[in-house]
């Protein structure tokens, strides 16, 4: 197994369920990379190089708490790429 930050697959598992509270969200690749990006600079990271440490991190990581703030974290992000995205800019 490679080093992975789960947290990043946590965003993208939610990111569609939060864009659906923001319809007119463009929904672009460069935006969807944008918004990851915001909110995974809000969130702490959850490094793992084991099955076993990725098994783990899911477990403590899958509870309310947590999903909360990846769900803040996204919505953040959107907010500020709605209001500034980048597509079709050379970005």
């Amino acid at each position: 197994m490679e080093l992975k930050n789960c947290m990043e697959e946590f965003v993208q598992d939610k990111m569609d369920v939060v864009l659906e509270q923001y319809p007119d969200c463009c929904r672009c690749e460069q935006c969807r990379l944008d918004i990851a990006a915001l909110a995974l600079n809000q969130l702490p990271p959850r490094y793992v190089s084991t099955r076993e440490g990725d098994v783990f991190v899911r477990v403590n990581e899958m509870n309310t708490e947590c999903e909360v703030k990846v769900i803040k974290a996204i919505a953040n992000a959107i907010e500020v790429v709605n209001k500034n995205p980048r597509h079709g800019v050379g970005a």
